[in-house]
């Protein structure tokens, strides 16, 4: 894997959802109720 590694933990602190701004639109990431992730634009 090539990469910086980040825990889930340092990006989400104590919330369920973050917002991701990436070529100038937003997507969103986050943690299901079955500690999964997903990604939706």
């Amino acid at each position: 894997m090539s990469g910086k590694a980040l825990a889930s933990t340092a990006l989400f602190g104590d919330q369920k959802m973050l917002v991701i701004l990436h070529n100038g639109e937003e997507y969103r990431l986050r943690i299901t109720s079955s500690n999964k992730l997903i990604l939706t634009k």
